[in-house]
């Protein structure tokens, strides 16, 4: 005589089973889902700081800084130096292997300043690297206050570093609009877009990076003054 099975018991488990990796994914998928629109969030506040239209002519300051990138950058670093805003032109980031010659091929105006009033900087290989460069110059020629010229989409984190390097020099952004965010919403052209968003995640790496830096030196100052404490291992 057969005998019926009742399934109720093995439908229970499984459903215990569903429950718990639910229970389990759940925190996972919220928390994805959080930093999602976290991101989301912070490139669409970061694309509102880019500068999209045309710049007035910046305030008169003691020296201007280019940043290499565009011809346009130079050019613009150039009239700004002719126009008597600044004193002297750094241009950062140049090639080692790049002459004067062809910089006065590129830039006509260039020849007419470079003997008496602009510097080359070749060591800087990123934006970290031009901060630190400009820094070295403002400081050689006693300067409290500095053009900025690179490209908008650029503008904030270049601020940002050399803000970190300089602190208390005076710093007049004077961005470089390229003709697709003027001529057009960024959403609309697919390379503006990867543009914008690289240049968000070198943004989001630098400000980490700046905002980490302080706390880990003071992290390895107060070890190392524990560590030269008498008191220390006693």
């Amino acid at each position: 005589m057969a005998t019926d099975v009742d399934p109720a018991p093995s439908d229970a488990r499984q459903g215990r089973r569903s429950s718990t990796s639910w229970g389990a994914l759940r925190p996972l998928m919220i928390g994805a889902c959080a930093g999602a629109l976290l991101a989301i969030g912070g490139f669409l506040a970061f694309v509102q700081m880019v500068p999209r239209g045309e710049q007035a002519p910046p305030q008169q300051a003691d020296g201007i800084v280019a940043l290499t990138g565009g011809a346009e950058r130079l050019s613009d670093a150039l009239r700004l130096l002719a126009s008597g805003r600044g004193k002297r032109l750094l241009i950062s980031g140049v090639h080692p292997e790049t002459t004067e010659r062809e910089l006065a091929r590129a830039q006509p105006d260039y020849e007419a300043f470079a003997r008496c009033c602009v510097d080359l900087g070749r060591r800087a290989l990123n934006t970290a690297g031009n901060a630190v460069e400009a820094r070295r110059w403002a400081e050689g020629h006693g300067f409290r206050s500095l053009i900025v010229v690179t490209s908008g989409y650029h503008m904030p984190r270049t601020l940002m570093e050399l803000s970190r390097e300089m602190p208390k020099v005076e710093l007049v952004p004077y961005a470089v609009v390229t003709e697709r965010l003027r001529d057009e919403p960024w959403w609309r052209d697919w390379p503006t877009a990867r543009l914008l968003a690289g240049e968000y995640v070198k943004y989001v790496a630098a400000l980490v990076r700046v905002r980490l830096a302080p706390r880990l030196a003071h992290t390895e100052t107060t070890a190392e003054r524990r560590a030269a404490s008498p008191d220390c291992c006693s």
